[in-house]
């Protein structure tokens, strides 16, 4: 295009001379096109009036003493505040988030919608065809970019396990993440009592409003159980 707009100007250089100083100037280089996220609307904070309403999930990251770097995915009831999943590894990326979804749906049931930022995990096309497929029809609702308090009970609960876990450890290997995560969100479902659920911990708000036989709360298994006996045994 280049070279017939300088033929339309009268210049009689070939097609090879335009294409060596177009070369020389470095214009070939491909021009990068930021991806924009289109406007948010500001939704309000609301409390949802039961269990599997609403999901709230945010990501959080952290380095092992090697310096090797992981990523958590978080994910919460926001009726009962109660940890659903925290999804540990090196790479978290849409498909990742999609399976850990899935996996959560297979017990506890399919929330009405989930809050999320405007993450590239969350923004990908395929997180929200999966969410838009007839068997789900999960609203994405999406927080304004900037607005991490819009998606308050989330960052109220990375801030606890920053605090309690990530930021109280040394740890070494990503197993010793997962066993010493596990070990504490079966304390925050069942043991730790939360300001905002009259001093209860989640599992017995549950059930005080006669909803946790329907909706199931996260388990630990015997296999963690054991892998925590001999982590402390160790140290």
């Amino acid at each position: 295009m280049m070279y017939h707009y300088l033929r339309n100007e009268g210049k009689c250089w070939n097609h090879k001379k335009v294409y060596r100083v177009y070369l020389s100037l470095n214009m070939n280089l491909k021009r990068k096109h930021k991806k924009r996220v289109p406007s948010r609307i500001k939704e309000p904070l609301v409390l949802p009036i039961g269990p599997n309403i609403t999901w709230s999930m945010d990501f959080m990251h952290d380095t092992l003493i090697n310096g090797r770097k992981f990523r958590t995915l978080n994910i919460i009831d926001d009726f009962s505040r109660e940890v659903l999943q925290i999804a540990i590894d090196t790479s978290l990326n849409s498909r990742r988030v999609i399976r850990e979804l899935e996996q959560l749906i297979e017990w506890r049931g399919t929330p009405d919608r989930i809050r999320v930022d405007n993450g590239p995990e969350f923004i990908s096309a395929r997180l929200d065809e999966w969410c838009q497929h007839p068997d789900r029809k999960i609203d994405l609702q999406f927080i304004q970019k900037g607005k991490p308090s819009q998606n308050g009970y989330i960052e109220r609960f990375n801030r606890s396990y920053r605090n309690e876990v990530l930021s109280a450890y040394l740890f070494e290997s990503l197993e010793q993440v997962k066993v010493i995560t596990y070990q504490w969100m079966w304390e925050y479902n069942n043991i730790r009592p939360h300001d905002s659920l009259m001093n209860l911990p989640p599992t017995k708000f549950l059930l005080k409003y006669g909803k946790l036989l329907e909706f199931p709360t996260f388990q630990q298994d015997i296999n963690i159980i054991k892998k925590t006996i001999n982590l402390n045994i160790a140290n």
